[in-house]
C-alpha cells in the first residue's frame, strides 16, 4: 500500500486548463502513512473572479490581489511535491492545472497518482453521491468545502478510510498510476496585440476582468474578438 505521498488540491477559476487559472494550492506531505508538511497558498488569477467562485470557495477578489502569481509560486510547489506520486479526489484534474502551468513556463512535469474519487466509484458505486463532500459526511470526517487545504486534509482521511476497508493488495487502484495530460504551451500577448486592447478599451470605455499584461495571445484574440463582436470597430 502506497503510504508516502503529496495529497493535494486546487481551487480555481473554472473547469477549463486551457482557459481558467488557479487561485489556491493546498498540499499535505504523508510519509509513512503520518503528515509530515503542508502548503497552502493563494494565487493571483490575473483577472477578476466570477461571484459563483466567490459564493462556492468563499474566497474574494480582495484576498487574490496581493497574492503571487503562478509563476512565483510555482517552483516551491514543485520542490514541495518532490518526486513523490499524487493523491486527491479526481486527481487528474489538480494534476491538469498544475501540468498547464508547468508548460507555459517551460517546465518538466510528470507525476504519478492515486485517485480517491476512482476508489470511490468502485467499492461504493452504492451510495447516492462519491463527492468529497458527501464521502466525508458519509465517514463523518471533518470537512470545510472548497478550500484547497482543508480538502487536501479531508482526502488524506477519506485515503485512509477507503484503504482501511478495501484495501487488497492486487488492486491497481490504490497504486499510483501515471497521470497523462496533454497540454500545448501559451505564449504571452504581442505587443501588437496589447496595444490594439488597450485602443479598444479606452475607445469604447471598457472595464476589462483581465490584466492586460498577463494575457496570453489566445486569450487577447478572444476578449478582442468579444469587444470587436458586442461594440464595433
Amino acid at each position: 500500500m502506497t503510504d508516502t505521498y503529496v495529497c493535494i488540491d486546487l481551487e480555481t477559476t473554472g473547469l477549463n486548463p486551457k482557459l481558467d487559472k488557479i487561485i489556491e494550492i493546498g498540499a499535505v506531505k504523508v510519509i509513512q502513512g503520518q503528515a509530515a508538511a503542508r502548503y497552502s497558498t493563494y494565487v493571483n488569477p490575473g483577472r477578476k473572479l466570477e461571484e459563483r467562485i466567490t459564493l462556492l470557495t468563499g474566497i474574494r477578489d480582495e484576498d487574490l490581489s496581493g497574492a503571487p502569481y503562478i509563476e512565483e509560486v510555482l517552483p516551491g510547489v514543485l520542490e514541495f511535491l518532490e518526486d513523490l506520486p499524487l493523491l486527491g479526489h479526481s486527481i487528474l484534474f489538480d494534476y491538469s492545472f498544475l501540468k498547464k502551468a508547468a508548460v507555459d513556463k517551460k517546465l518538466t512535469f510528470a507525476k504519478q497518482g492515486i485517485d480517491t474519487l476512482k476508489i470511490a466509484r468502485k467499492y461504493l458505486a452504492s451510495l447516492e453521491h462519491r463527492s468529497l463532500d458527501y464521502l466525508c459526511g458519509y465517514y463523518r470526517i471533518p470537512h470545510k468545502a472548497h478550500r484547497a487545504l482543508e480538502d487536501a486534509e479531508a482526502t488524506c482521511a477519506l485515503y485512509r478510510k477507503l484503504t482501511e476497508q478495501f484495501y487488497q493488495e492486487e488492486e491497481g487502484l490504490f497504486r499510483p498510476e501515471e497521470l497523462v495530460f496533454h497540454i500545448k504551451r501559451d505564449t504571452p500577448a504581442t505587443k501588437a496585440q496589447k496595444e490594439r486592447l488597450y485602443r479598444l478599451v479606452e475607445q469604447h470605455k471598457i472595464t476589462l476582468e483581465a490584466e492586460v499584461e498577463r494575457l496570453t495571445r489566445s486569450e487577447a484574440s478572444r476578449i478582442t474578438d468579444k469587444i470587436l463582436a458586442t461594440y464595433g470597430r
